[in-house]
């Protein structure tokens, strides 16, 4: 097993965060498009101030053609999608070509979906391509370090995301409580203190999701 240098883990861990950010956003978008086209209100608006992203759309309308697949904007699906890719190009002899490869096919999709009068259907393969991302970084990346941190990037965004979205406290120790046994195997300098108080808070059903966030936010020290 190398040495994995800090630009090295950085890029890791971002692999796994922007991967989990796209899966996470495209299955909440999925429980709201149908929501957002037939509703009088807009709630998409609550999504965009939910992860912080700046409502540059004006109308539900322009929001569920454009937020998917603007690459002028750096909050949208596709553009988290390719800073993902980004990483993993840079990581090809760690993670290998059949890993990324998965990443390669869920950009495909997103442009697919762009195009498609039904792009929820495309949109489902990103997350089947993602879900096989996943199963790769399991099969076939033989150093373990590089695998808890991907995957600690993960846990990591997924924390972050169901804090904004004001998910069950079940689901959020759930994933809190994976992160924990996960992040003591990758050697990365994190906060412990503040993850043992995340987890104490949600056994106790009193999170509060804003400190949450921040808590989330700088748990690892790089």
């Amino acid at each position: 097993m190398g040495i994995i240098t800090v630009e090295r883990a950085k890029q890791l861990l971002w692999l796994g965060r922007y991967s989990e950010r796209v899966y996470t956003t495209v299955r909440t978008f999925f429980v709201g498009f149908d929501r957002m086209i037939d509703e009088q209100e807009d709630s998409y608006i609550t999504f965009c101030k939910r992860i912080d992203v700046p409502d540059v759309y004006g109308s539900k309308e322009i929001f569920l053609s454009k937020y998917p697949f603007d690459l002028t904007n750096p909050d949208s699906i596709l553009s988290n999608l390719n800073r993902a890719y980004d990483n993993a190009i840079i990581l090809r002899n760690e993670i290998g070509s059949e890993t990324l490869a998965y990443i390669e096919m869920a950009i495909y999709d997103m442009k697919k979906a762009q195009i498609s009068k039904a792009p929820l259907i495309e949109m489902q393969s990103v997350l089947d391509h993602l879900l096989a991302f996943w199963g790769c970084v399991d099969d076939y990346i033989d150093d373990p370090k590089i695998r808890d941190i991907i995957k600690t990037g993960r846990r990591i965004e997924r924390i972050d995301l169901y804090l904004r979205f004001e998910l069950s406290n079940s689901s959020i120790l759930r994933e809190l409580t994976k992160l924990s046994s996960r992040i003591k195997k990758t050697e990365l300098q994190y906060d412990k203190e503040q993850l043992d108080q995340l987890l104490l808070h949600a056994q106790n059903d009193t999170i509060n999701y804003r400190q949450a966030i921040s808590k989330i936010e700088g748990i690892v020290e790089m």
